[in-house]
């Protein structure tokens, strides 16, 4: 039901037009400068833990449904929301990661921990984006650039 539900809001928002950047918003703390897609699937799929040898990646997501949810499930990880539930119990059952990616209910809270848990990481609303965040790259570009890869549209 929850994919339908987010495969239903995806079509009606490219229906209706709309066009929408995601931000990759990161805790001061966090040692990179930009991310290829590749590297925000190693991130959001537990294959990668640390940033450096004392400070541990902190993923950050919105809850079910959210678009910045299904662009970070369906577009970066390449998985329906089952799919990726399932392989979040099996990481943790196995050991594989300790805990599964914190979840929130609005961009403001996913901001909010970013900004205050060291290396934290999200996927949230680029128009959303406060002052003080910083905004990784994405294949070298920023939201609202042309190319951008984190944009749902027509």
């Amino acid at each position: 039901m929850r994919r339908f539900l987010c495969a239903l809001f995806l079509a009606a928002s490219i229906a209706a037009g709309a066009e929408t950047d995601f931000a990759v918003v990161a805790s001061p703390d966090v040692p990179l400068n930009s991310l290829s897609l590749a590297d925000l699937r190693k991130l959001f799929l537990g294959d990668r833990q640390f940033w450096t040898a004392n400070l541990r990646v902190a993923l950050v997501m919105r809850a079910p449904v959210a678009r910045e949810r299904a662009m970070v499930v369906w577009t970066i990880c390449k998985m329906s929301e089952s799919q990726f539930g399932q392989y979040w119990i099996g990481k943790v059952m196995r050991a594989d990661c300790t805990a599964s990616p914190r979840q929130f209910s609005s961009n403001q809270a996913a901001m909010d921990m970013v900004r205050t848990m060291p290396g934290a990481i999200a996927i949230v609303n680029a128009a959303q984006v406060q002052n003080g965040l910083k905004v990784l790259p994405v294949e070298g570009k920023l939201p609202n650039q042309p190319g951008y890869m984190l944009r749902l549209s027509d």
